[in-house]
């Protein structure tokens, strides 16, 4: 019985912590990435071997390896924006705007790694080295290390990409909007390279 009791006496305060965290206020609502054109539903394509193209989720630094939003506050701190969250990490977001764009812009088959069963052609791979907004400017800042590797003929090709995006208030909707802008002139860049 003492046993029991003891038992039910630990358990308490776990369950007590499960309801608060239920309790939490969510946010109002939660940031994505959008591509600004998409292709058009219904065209198919035949696939050739040269124009397949995977895109991996690029690698991040551990401040954009959340759902959170970050600020970076001169060179060496961090804050982040309140109520601002990613409906998932920004990696696998700005992954799939890529995979849009390139699917839009370059006439490539885009493929993701996790369709393994297919031939994955050439890799488009790389770092995505900033995905934050810039308290000092103002400003929403990606940065973009891309690599292309596999392509028939040709050498293994890289490239960095940057894009800014100048804003007023630093606010979740604000940020969201700025970094979605920034992020599709990226997707746009990228796409061109590539296509060229």
């Amino acid at each position: 019985m003492r046993r029991t009791v003891f038992a039910i006496g630990l358990a308490l305060p776990l369950l007590t912590g499960c309801m608060l965290g239920m309790s939490a206020k969510a946010p109002d609502f939660l940031l994505t990435l959008s591509p600004d054109a998409r292709p058009s539903a219904n065209t198919g394509v035949l696939v050739q071997g040269g124009d397949v193209l995977t895109v991996a989720t690029p690698l991040v630094p551990q401040a954009i390896a959340t759902t959170r939003l970050p600020v970076a506050q001169g060179q060496t701190a961090i804050a982040y924006v309140a109520d601002a969250v990613w409906v998932e990490p920004p990696a696998r977001l700005f992954q799939r705007l890529l995979a849009e764009t390139i699917r839009l812009r370059a006439g490539r088959t885009v493929l993701d790694p996790r369709q393994f069963n297919m031939e994955p052609g050439a890799t488009l791979s790389g770092q995505l080295l900033r995905f934050d907004i810039e308290e000092r400017g103002s400003a929403a800042v990606v940065i973009y290390d891309a690599t292309i590797s596999g392509e028939i003929d040709r050498p293994v090709r890289s490239r960095r990409f940057e894009a800014r995006v100048p804003m007023g208030r630093i606010d979740a909707r604000s940020s969201g909007t700025a970094l979605n802008r920034a992020a599709n002139q990226i997707a746009t860049d990228v796409a061109d390279w590539v296509k060229g």
